[in-house]
């Protein structure tokens, strides 16, 4: 079996071995699917620059996972009315994302004639990720009262941590092609910036959303993501010029279907 498949099943066997545990207490559960454009913040392009910001975007697509404290499989019934039980959710989940990535920004404008300039231009990139984790949801209003109809929208916030592994890809059209010469990259950077081999770490995960009532057992979901990764190499690149502050981070923007199981 492929190594990185082995390093990203153990955190997952270890997350279903947790939601068994709740099922003990007889919680209910949700399951969904999500979906929505990324946005990727590493270090092609410029910091804050919106070409870049709008430029380096992707796609992520995954499947959702809730246990719901606040109601009872085993005998369609309310738990016990507790706080913790009508405002917070656990919600574990496996996705996967793709961008391509480019430079964008005044280094590659079209006035630029230098090598350099060259060299940024001829040099693309790809990140591809999967990733399994938790995140604990906090829902202000009532869950009790949202599930039996009282408001159609139900706000909430997350946090949690995902494991994931990453798969970049390298490109360049400059000088003889290969992307493994460095003489091909920006003649600035440090040997060895240009790394694209496959590798894994976790991150933190931080979400902001809200979800709509659209039958008695489905919801409508969207959110908007920020995940923070514990690594600068998850696109294939690691300058070490000033501009490179912080490891690699995304933003998605996620539109999902939630149904309730029995």
């Amino acid at each position: 079996m492929n190594v990185k498949i082995k390093k990203l099943l153990m955190p997952l066997v270890l997350l279903i071995s947790v939601q068994l545990g709740y099922a003990q207490f007889g919680f209910s559960h949700e399951i969904g699917v999500i979906t929505g454009p990324v946005a990727y913040m590493s270090d092609f392009g410029v910091r804050y620059d919106f070409e870049t910001n709008s430029g380096n975007t992707g796609f992520g697509i995954g499947i959702v996972h809730y246990i719901n404290f606040a109601y009872r499989a085993d005998c369609n019934c309310y738990t016990s009315d507790t706080y913790f039980n009508d405002h917070f959710k656990l919600r574990s989940e496996i996705a996967w994302n793709k961008t391509t990535l480019n430079h964008f920004g005044k280094w590659v404008d079209s006035d630029r004639t230098t090598v350099e300039a060259n060299q940024l231009r001829a040099h693309t990139g790809e990140a591809q990720n999967w990733d399994v984790g938790m995140q604990l949801e906090y829902f202000p209003r009532s869950i009790r009262a949202f599930a039996a109809g009282a408001y159609s929208f139900a706000p909430f916030v997350s946090l949690g941590a995902h494991y994931v592994t990453f798969n970049p890809s390298v490109e360049t059209t400059f000088g003889d092609q290969n992307e493994n010469n460095p003489n091909n990259y920006y003649s600035f950077w440090e040997p060895g910036s240009v790394n694209a081999e496959s590798g894994s770490t976790w991150s933190i995960v931080s979400s902001v959303g809200t979800r709509y009532k659209l039958t008695v057992l489905s919801d409508l979901m969207v959110d908007l993501r920020f995940q923070y990764f514990f690594s600068d190499w998850t696109d294939g690149l690691n300058h070490q010029l000033p501009s490179n502050k912080s490891n690699d981070w995304m933003v998605w923007l996620n539109f999902g279907y939630i149904y309730y199981l029995d």
